[in-house]
């Protein structure tokens, strides 16, 4: 069910998710409104801690609602979620009709003013977080064929406009969105949105907004693109989108798996966005290009990758952002919690994941990787929105780092089946002037999906 798939994907990083491109039923296959209906459960437990380096009691991720001397040197949340989705099947005939719709509800378990602000729970104007709220949502669809229509609350994840899914529930958007399988091995999306919801937020109306925050309101975004497979190895994508009177912003990516021998395989995987101001120009002069390069062997249980990563431009990579947090992007380096993507970056990674089931323990996941970044300048750009917030001086020689490392357990049998732990901690370190902060963090998330019916 594609309900699951989504799930799965709010685990997932970002790459990863792409693979989950919204598969269409046939609607000459229709069951009917009620018979094909499904009711899926999942319980998420998320225990976040930040802890910052360096006496720092301020920056990215913190309570903006306390004064400096009432945070605390570390941020803590740990919340229980309960997230509902219903999605009918659709009618007979040529053209079905249907509904999905959502509740999500989150209770804390622990957390408090000078130590929230990372996400999980909405923050009250004095500074101290919800003691429980929820989202809910739904929309309209219609299906011909294999062509699917949606208005609605929705969650699209395309590389173009893609939801947040890092935090307790995934941010949403209000718009239109449609998807098509009708040409074999094309896969096609377009998508018009006006509002969005952020991942701590009830609204479903919020003005949408761009991932660095800049204070700016923006109308509305359009995307067109799609997914070409012309072979079980080769993979091709092409997105196009217009986010009103700000930029016009385009994405590429190909990616090819080549068997070597019967346990070993290489993967390639290569992306690129580019991004040029339109209109009003809301977020300044933007020119852009960034793009990334993945080569991933695999032997048996083990993978190696090594990905390499550039930011040419004197502005920064930016997207889609939603309130409180960004939305996701399709880079290599974007990991946990940098995104490698300041002006004229370049960065490399090396990561390294280790499957299990090769030595009888099926369902046990282990990866680890590092990233470094450098090169990042913006002395010379002349956007006034992203140089007065953020100023790396010429010269400036400015770098960073992060250490990811992650455990997972997916419960394969019994009445326990699905239920998953995820162990993140992650290990991040900047030179001074950088925008984001020295931190250590560790999350523990578990998941236990139920498919009701």
């Amino acid at each position: 069910m594609r309900f699951r798939n989504t799930l799965a994907c709010l685990l997932a990083t970002p790459l990863a998710c792409i693979d989950y491109a919204w598969a269409v039923g046939d609607q000459a296959d229709a069951k009917g409104f009620i018979d094909d209906a499904h009711l899926d459960m999942l319980n998420r437990n998320f225990y976040f801690r930040r802890d910052y380096e360096h006496d720092g009691v301020s920056g990215v991720g913190r309570n903006p609602y306390k004064s400096r001397d009432e945070r605390s040197r570390y941020s803590e949340e740990w919340v229980q979620g309960l997230m509902i989705n219903y999605a009918s099947g659709y009618t007979r005939g040529t053209v079905g009709l249907g509904i999905d719709a959502y509740n999500y509800t989150a209770i804390k378990l622990d957390s408090g003013g000078g130590r929230a602000g990372i996400r999980l729970l909405p923050l009250h104007d004095d500074g101290e977080p919800d003691d429980s709220y929820s989202k809910t949502g739904g929309a309209l669809k219609v299906r011909v064929s294999r062509t699917e229509l949606k208005y609605g609350n929705l969650f699209p994840a395309v590389p173009v406009f893609w939801v947040n899914q890092v935090r307790l529930f995934p941010s949403s958007a209000t718009g239109f969105m449609l998807a098509s399988d009708d040409i074999e091995d094309l896969h096609l999306d377009a998508g018009h949105f006006t509002a969005k919801g952020s991942v701590d937020s009830s609204n479903n109306d919020d003005a949408l907004a761009l991932d660095y925050g800049l204070p700016i309101s923006i109308r509305s975004i359009d995307y067109l693109g799609g997914v070409w497979k012309p072979t079980e190895r080769l993979r091709v994508s092409l997105y196009g989108s217009n986010l009103k009177d700000t930029w016009h912003q385009y994405y590429a990516n190909l990616t090819y798996r080549q068997p070597l021998t019967a346990t070993q395989s290489l993967s390639l995987d290569a992306n690129v966005y580019r991004t040029t101001d339109t209109g009003k120009q809301l977020a300044s002069t933007i020119d852009n290009t960034t793009w990334s390069l993945a080569a991933a062997y695999k032997m048996q249980a083990h993978t190696l990758t090594l990905a390499y990563q550039r930011v040419d431009g004197n502005e920064p990579m930016d997207w889609p952002g939603f309130g409180t947090m960004g939305g996701g992007v399709a880079l290599a380096n974007a990991v946990q919690y940098a995104t490698f993507t300041e002006a004229n970056e370049r960065s490399w990674q090396l990561r390294y994941d280790l499957d299990m089931a090769a030595f009888g323990v099926p369902g046990l996941t282990f990866m680890t990787r590092y990233v470094r970044g450098d090169h990042i300048g913006n002395a010379h750009s002349d956007n006034t929105y992203y140089t007065s917030r953020y100023r790396y001086p010429e010269g400036s020689d400015t770098r960073h780092w992060e250490r990811d490392i992650e455990a997972r357990y997916v419960v394969q049998s019994g009445t326990a089946k699905d239920l998953s732990f995820r162990l993140r901690q992650a290990t991040h370190r900047a030179s001074t002037g950088y925008r984001y902060a020295d931190i250590n963090e560790v999350r523990l998330i578990v998941d236990y999906p139920i498919n009701i019916f």
